[in-house]
């Protein structure tokens, strides 16, 4: 899912299917986490396309997106397994893209009711893809959503109130979004989340972000190639914190009465993921309700 920020007062336009969302797609498909029916033709292109530059990055900086991609999935994975193990049963992943996510927790913990969203183009791909694996059924849906929707069908709380049981908790994931959207645009969802939860006690929110580098160098080509992402997703991409701190502050601040912000280095040697020569840039957001 990635959705344009407003401009001159104007309602934001959907940009439906985004080439992000079809290469992390890929990464997912190329690391054996992934279902064959997930993999997309452009998301192996893309794949290739961007070995040579992940390759690059691996070298010179001790890390790449790819690594990034994998820590963060694999740790949201595991967070949302310690949920359903202290009783939740209930998961959205919004901006699910060509996540496989659903079938590997619906396989791993068939009582859970699985609900996956995106806007409605991608969610309408996800829900044939599913259709095919024979994964989409009452327990495994797949619907439409837009985050900054403040009300009417495809707004979160409509989402949220029809497809759960709504005196259980729930755990709401996005991953690959909010890095999308300016601070203040990402925030008012943050708010109404936390509102949807608070409602809900024992609800989770689970999320990625990235932390803008110290380094002058490596902070000018980030700015540079989140701008180039930028102009080709049509959206406003950007690194909202400087640290943990300021982002478990930040959250708090929107309404989560419990946020822990996870690095990934602290998972080495607890979680088969691949680790980065530094300090990873990716952080996992735990918010509770």
């Amino acid at each position: 899912m990635k959705r344009q920020a407003p401009e001159h007062g104007s309602p934001p336009d959907s940009t439906g299917i985004s080439f992000t969302a079809l290469y992390t797609g890929a990464v997912w498909h190329r690391h054996g986490l992934s279902d064959d029916a997930l993999a997309t033709a452009p998301g192996q292109w893309l794949y290739h396309l961007m070995t040579p530059l992940e390759a690059t990055g691996m070298a010179v900086l001790g890390a790449n997106l790819r690594i990034f991609l994998l820590q963060r999935h694999l740790i949201i994975d595991h967070l949302v397994e310690q949920a359903v193990n202290r009783g939740v049963t209930q998961v959205l992943e919004i901006a699910c893209g060509m996540s496989p996510r659903g079938i590997r927790l619906r396989q791993k913990f068939p009582q859970l009711h699985m609900a996956e969203a995106d806007l409605p183009a991608m969610a309408t791909r996800k829900a044939s893809r599913l259709l095919v694996t024979g994964n989409l059924g009452p327990r495994h849906q797949v619907m439409p959503v837009d985050i900054l929707a403040p009300a009417g069908d495809h707004s979160l709380e409509t989402v949220v109130a029809r497809t759960f049981d709504n005196r259980e908790p729930v755990v709401v994931i996005t991953e690959g979004l909010t890095s999308y959207f300016s601070l203040p645009v990402i925030s008012g969802f943050w708010q109404r989340l936390a509102s949807v939860l608070k409602e809900r006690p024992g609800s989770v929110y689970l999320s990625e972000s990235y932390l803008m580098p110290t380094q002058l160098l490596l902070r000018s080509n980030l700015k540079f190639f989140g701008g180039l992402l930028g102009a080709i997703t049509r959206s406003d991409v950007s690194f909202h914190f400087r640290d943990d701190q300021q982002a478990a502050e930040h959250f708090s601040s929107c309404g989560f009465p419990a946020v822990t912000v996870h690095n990934p280095a602290d998972f080495y040697g607890r979680l088969a993921i691949p680790q980065s020569r530094h300090d990873p840039m990716v952080r996992v957001v735990e918010a509770r309700s």
